[in-house]
């Protein structure tokens, strides 16, 4: 589902902004269209307690596409990609935050292009 918000021009003309995905954690954090240093700040209060993984999918009813990161016990993270329109599936290990955060950024900018 697409949210969308009015705001108002220069000559009061109304302008729509839509929201196309969310990232989502297991402790109930949410962050609408997450930057890079959103998604960084959210996979880095991860924890193996009680917040293991985030969730990045649009927001829609059945989304074509997903992406998650989840604590590893051994410590890192596993990164999986999910684009069913293109027959996506991949799955990666990482131990830095920084290159998840910027791979995901660049991951999910071209599923908006197509989706837009």
């Amino acid at each position: 589902m697409l949210t969308a918000t009015k705001s108002s021009g220069a000559r009061g003309d109304t302008l729509m902004g839509a929201r196309y995905y969310g990232a989502d954690s297991e402790n109930g954090d949410r962050i609408d269209d997450p930057s890079e240093d959103a998604l960084f700040m959210m996979i880095s209060d991860l924890n193996d307690f009680d917040n293991t993984f985030v969730v990045v999918q649009p927001d829609e009813d059945d989304p074509v596409w997903f992406a998650s990161v989840a604590v590893l016990d051994e410590g890192g993270y596993e990164v999986v990609r999910c684009d069913t329109t293109r027959n996506e599936h991949e799955v990666t290990t990482s131990t830095s935050i920084n290159d998840i955060a910027r791979d995901l950024t660049i991951w999910m900018a071209a599923r908006n292009i197509s989706a837009r």
